[in-house]
């Protein structure tokens, strides 16, 4: 069964397209490690909830917008191998200090789907 990587970031506006280009180059070596898919997509419509939404669950600024992603794998064990892999390469330049990310209000986790209709 297939297994999801999910995460919600917050990227600097006028960083975006630096933030597209890392990110495209990682899909490569992603895939190359295993995983099926990589999807990185920007926030349009997403509003600012009273209680919680997205922009409020990474405290993004005005300077900033949400980036919604995720990683699909054959299974978790592929996802597994290719995570370990993955912080040993050098061809991954993920700066969660310095770069167009705020990685200390990142979220991120690993997920079991339940529900998939791609093959309908």
């Amino acid at each position: 069964m297939t297994y999801v990587d999910g995460f919600v970031l917050a990227v600097k506006k006028d960083r975006l397209e630096e933030y597209r280009q890392i990110a495209a180059d990682a899909a490569v070596v992603w895939k190359e490690y295993g995983a099926l898919r990589t999807v990185e997509a920007v926030a349009e419509d997403v509003p600012y909830g009273e209680v919680t939404s997205f922009p409020r669950a990474v405290q993004a600024q005005e300077d900033e917008v949400v980036i919604f992603s995720w990683i699909e794998y054959p299974d978790k064990a592929t996802r597994d191998d290719c995570n370990a892999r993955i912080m040993q390469d050098p061809r991954i330049k993920m700066d969660m200090t310095n770069g167009p990310m705020n990685g200390k209000t990142m979220i991120y986790g690993g997920f079991t789907p339940i529900v998939d209709n791609a093959d309908d």
